[in-house]
């Protein structure tokens, strides 16, 4: 129990309100149930519990509702042990923080550098960077943690930009937890973007008790793939990791770049060789890239051995019997979040164990400056099959200026790649949304893949490339009908699980559900394929119930906050579709919009589309955006 007197303390430090702090106390200096502290403040249950999840937010508390009073409680336990650990750490760090190395960083430095620490607010990761915010804030370094300094009623996905505009160097502390977050997804995708174009913020990520080669989720693993990590095991490592993200700002260094050649055996390099070398990346034992995050985690693509992945007959068959015909053309077409590149990745199993050789490739991986002319992408294109396919490098023997882009891209394919293997070769295309932002180039690489789809039906070399191009929106972008791939080969357009699926997939989770169980849950999230799965993950580990997930659902408090905050940083970072979303939760009606607008509102998840109407995905999305897009 903490005394009284320590936890007003911490209610003044948060501002929480008169009401707020009422139920504080009553829960964790009197160690009241909620049932009681009705009864004495003479309200509901459900009043309580509503204070107590805006305690949780003014505390920076995020997650299911079961388990944010045990975060609560590590914090307020370190905060209570702070007077006392200061003088422990004092003596344990010495001369490798309190003392003469950060003196002499602040004097030599020629400038200070403004730096953002992206971190989960609960242990270990918060008590992590609170150390180095600390050693940071000793060597003059200006240092932004949300948690510390955005303010109850602030708009903090505007100050989280704000602020990621503004700095130099974006610490990243990667937990397990942490790494298959929505909201630190976008994070790391906005620094990337901001990156491309200002060269700024340089990214070090640090691994908090996470191991090395354990796997990311699919989204992050493509941001972070040229992003040096730091290792920190515990305790006795953060010194030696203080030193090396001060040496790292020290220096102004914009980057870590790695002089080693061929494959390094890491068992005795420091944490700062490791920083040098590790690229971010998962492999099998036979040193192929996983194509997946571990399956019990519902994130990202669903394990090709994971018993999770549920079939949307006649789907799987149909594409399965598809990729092995000569010049197939297979086409995925979905919103975020549904299952396209698990769906991809088992028809590439599929060929790969019918002896084909396979290619994935997301464009995600692609740096912004690679979509600044047709030329530019289609060499980035060509290199990175050949990269795949084991096959050196011979654009420069294949590409002549006086033939165009096109017909060298052509050219490198049929004489080269084509022609160095036996077997057929089925190249999946991911992300391929990202091409139509680029309208000067859409146009000639899709025309590109209709001219090869063509081919196939006349000549043996082409009959050997097989293509699965997976996108999440409507073709927004005006293409001539004759050179466009899209409306050719085999459409797959995935949809929601129907209600005996998700009942399948509760029963996969050891969930004993009856309809009426599927249907409380459908009713607040639809047929959502992550949405569906990441509720029953947590409620079969009995983080939360399905009555406390329904009450909570649309709300900071409830089990899909971070995914909600990630939809409402991404809606802030343009306006127009902030705009048009609050229009379609406003009312129980369809409503029509720009085309273009429900289009992309359509491939984040967050709008079905009704011919030229939409409407809100899910009663969720309804009652969350209602009121956050209202209020702002």
């Amino acid at each position: 129990m903490f005394s009284r007197q320590f936890l007003i303390q911490m209610a003044h430090d948060r501002e929480l309100s008169p009401e707020q702090e009422e139920v504080f106390l009553l829960r964790f200096a009197e160690e009241m149930e909620y049932e009681e502290i009705a009864l004495k403040l003479e309200t509901s249950e459900g009043a309580c519990l509503k204070r107590m999840g805006q305690v949780y937010n003014k505390f920076g508390i995020d997650g299911f509702t079961r388990g944010k009073e045990n975060r609560l409680r590590i914090y307020l336990h370190n905060q209570a042990q702070r007077p006392r650990e200061e003088e422990e750490r004092r003596g344990k760090y010495g001369d490798a923080v309190m003392a003469s190395p950060l003196s002499e960083i602040s004097n030599t430095q020629t400038q200070n550098g403004k730096i953002f620490i992206s971190y989960r607010p609960q242990e270990p990761d918060l008590h992590l960077a609170e150390q180095l915010s600390e050693a940071l804030k000793a060597s003059s370094q200006q240092v932004f943690m949300a948690q510390e300094t955005i303010r109850l009623g602030e708009n903090w996905p505007q100050r989280i930009d704000i602020e990621l505009k503004q700095c130099d160097y974006f610490l990243l502390l990667l937990s397990p937890q942490s790494a298959f977050s929505d909201m630190l997804i976008s994070e790391v995708q906005r620094v990337k973007e901001l990156r491309s174009i200002h060269n700024k913020p340089a990214i070090l990520a640090i691994r908090v008790d996470f191991p090395l080669n354990s796997p990311l989720s699919y989204d992050l693993r493509s941001h972070l793939h040229d992003v040096p990590q730091i290792q920190w095991r515990g305790e006795t490592d953060t010194a030696a990791v203080v030193q090396e993200i001060l040496s790292f700002v020290k220096d102004g260094r914009k980057n870590i770049q790695s002089d080693a050649q061929g494959p390094i055996d890491r068992t005795d390099l420091s944490l700062t060789q490791i920083a040098l070398t590790l690229p971010v990346t998962s492999e099998s034992l036979d040193g192929r890239p996983l194509p997946v995050a571990a399956p019990e985690v519902p994130e990202g693509q669903v394990d090709l051995a994971s018993s999770f992945y549920i079939d949307r007959p006649p789907i799987e068959s149909r594409c399965y019997e598809m990729i092995l015909q000569p010049g197939a053309l297979i086409r995925i077409k979905a919103p975020r979040q549904m299952g396209k590149t698990s769906l991809m990745a088992r028809i590439l199993n599929q060929a790969e164990n019918s002896g084909y050789k396979t290619v994935s490739l997301s464009f995600h991986l692609a740096e912004r400056s690679i979509f600044s002319n047709l030329d530019r992408f289609l060499k980035w294109f060509c290199a990175c099959v050949g990269l795949e396919l084991q096959l050196p490098n011979k654009l420069a023997d294949y590409w002549d200026d006086i033939f165009g882009s096109k017909v060298n891209c052509k050219a490198y394919f049929e004489k080269y790649l084509l022609a160095e293997i036996d077997q057929p070769l089925v190249l999946g295309l991911d992300e391929v949304d990202r091409v139509f932002e680029h309208p000067e180039i859409a146009d000639d690489f899709f025309g590109l893949l209709r001219t090869w789809h063509e081919e196939s039906k006349k000549r043996d070399i082409w009959k050997k490339l097989r293509l699965v191009v997976v996108h999440s929106t409507e073709v927004y972008i005006p293409l001539d009908i004759n050179q466009s791939p899209f409306n050719v080969g085999l459409p797959i357009e995935l949809p929601e699980f129907s209600s005996h699926q998700v009942q399948e997939l509760a029963q996969r989770y050891g969930l004993n559900w009856n309809a009426s169980q599927v249907e409380q849950l459908m009713n607040t999230v639809g047929g959502h394929p992550y949405l569906q799965r990441f509720a029953l993950y947590h409620i079969a580990r009995q983080d939360i119930t399905l009555s406390e997930l329904l009450q909570t659902a649309p709300t900071e408090a409830g089990l899909y906050s971070d995914h909600l905050r990630r939809h409402l940083w991404n809606l802030q970072q343009r306006p127009e579709l902030a705009q048009a979303m609050l229009e379609v939760v406003a009312t129980s009606n369809p409503v029509r919009l720009e085309a273009e607008v429900a289009f992309k509102l359509h491939s984040m998840g967050l709008v079905h589309l009704q011919g030229n109407n939409v409407k809100p995905r899910c009663d969720l999305y309804r009652r969350y955006f209602r009121e956050r897009l209202g209020s702002s």
